[in-house]
């Protein structure tokens, strides 16, 4: 009949594919969907990625049943979780030690990008998204980092909203409007309940589709930063390209099992990792009365809170926090190689890229420490740094040598 899908499949699959392209979708993105046959270690993390989030969804809504986003409840409801429900501590901790894992697998994958150029014509909207991605991930990291209510969550809260207060003229309301109130109170949980819970995953899964949608659009880009769509056989199948499935479905499922025995080992024998992963401040209910000896926040913010700290000007170090946050969207266009892997690239971009690393490792650790004269003036250097990789990549990049990209992709054991 006119209108109606033709297949070649038969029984129930084939009754499916004549309504829905359910073969044709499969072969897009898996069966028929080439990827580079030298994909190294560094390309677990995007799956990683997808196998975290599925974790965090999960024991999300299982906790959800239990919590109360309430002042008065919240702390003792997740105290009643981690002690009466059955596996209750289980599915606490692998949503708490999930979140950090969440952005370990994140900064490495990004990281990855760095390494390879990933940013690159024609992948610029595939590292937009990612960005994006990183944004809201941010964002929900930090309201689900509110509920639990301990002393940590009120405290990082109060301080982390209050930097909206430096904006002129606005500020003020900003503050109270994003709270719903004067300090940090029961309303402020139940908003960012709803956002952690609906409002942001909502968002988070959409750019996830989208960012994977744009990714197979343009093919996925690897070590050698070669385009192995330009050497093609008889069938149009890349010289160097195999299916994703089964060759790297089998190879990610083997990299999944290795990152689930390290997942649960933390779990199991280290879920606060020295209280990097659950500060010990958390552990005690909220008190607006009693104040935190170092107010920090969790770890995989501390970067950034080194940065706002490094500047005395609070308007100016909120601006500076919110710019090294942004600044990464425009790598596609401040980066000026004519290679896009670090394989080709010469020692100032290599040097450049390493200092970054260190610069922001560094940012890291002073952003969990109490901010001495000392800390500060290191912290400022490494803020400097941070910028100028970005700020003068147009010119080192341009200037610095290459080495000759080969035609096709080379295989390093």
């Amino acid at each position: 009949m006119a209108g109606e899908r033709t297949t070649t499949e038969t029984g129930v699959l084939g009754w499916i594919d004549q309504r829905f392209p359910v073969v044709d979708f499969w072969n897009k993105h898996a069966g028929r969907y080439w990827t580079p046959k030298n994909f190294n270690f560094w390309y677990y993390f995007g799956v990683l990625s997808g196998v975290v989030l599925v974790n965090q969804l999960v024991t999300g809504i299982w906790l959800t049943m239990h919590y109360k986003p309430s002042a008065a409840e919240a702390f003792s409801s997740v105290e009643y979780i981690m002690r009466d429900v059955e596996w209750g501590w289980l599915i606490r901790y692998m949503h708490s030690t999930g979140a950090s894992f969440f952005f370990i697998v994140v900064y490495l994958h990004m990281w990855r990008a760095l390494l390879y150029g990933s940013y690159q014509k024609p992948r610029e909207l595939v590292w937009i998204i990612g960005m994006l991605i990183f944004l809201v991930l941010m964002a929900e990291a930090f309201m689900g980092y509110v509920l639990p209510w301990g002393q940590m969550s009120f405290w990082g809260a109060q301080v982390i909203v209050s930097l909206f207060g430096a904006i002129p003229v606005i500020g003020t309301g900003l503050v109270e409007w994003i709270q719903g109130d004067y300090l940090p109170s029961d309303a402020t949980i139940n908003r960012f309940f709803a956002l952690h819970v609906v409002a942001l995953p909502l968002v988070l899964l959409g750019l996830v589709v989208l960012h994977i949608g744009a990714l197979h659009e343009v093919g996925s880009n690897n070590p050698d930063g070669v385009d192995i769509k330009k050497k093609k056989d008889a069938n149009g199948k890349p010289l160097d390209g195999i299916a994703f499935h089964p060759y790297f479905t089998v190879k990610d499922t083997f990299g999944t099992g290795v990152f689930l025995m390290l997942f649960a080992f933390v779990i199991f024998f280290e879920p606060t990792f020295g209280h990097l992963f659950l500060e010990y401040d958390n552990f005690a209910p909220a008190d607006p009365l009693v104040t935190p000896e170092h107010i920090k926040p969790v770890w995989y913010f501390t970067p950034y809170y080194a940065m706002l700290r490094a500047i005395p000007d609070k308007l100016l170090g909120v601006m500076v926090m919110g710019a090294a946050v942004l600044i990464p969207f425009l790598l596609p266009w401040l980066d000026r190689s004519p290679v896009r892997s670090i394989r080709y690239r010469g020692p100032i971009t290599k040097l450049a890229l390493a200092i970054f690393a260190v610069a922001f490792v560094i940012l890291g650790y002073l952003g969990l420490q109490s901010g001495s004269e000392l800390q500060k003036l290191v912290a400022q250097i490494c803020t400097a740094i941070y910028f100028l990789f970005f700020l003068l990549m147009p010119v080192y990049t341009k200037i610095d040598s290459v080495k000759p990209v080969p035609d096709r992709v080379t295989m390093h054991d």
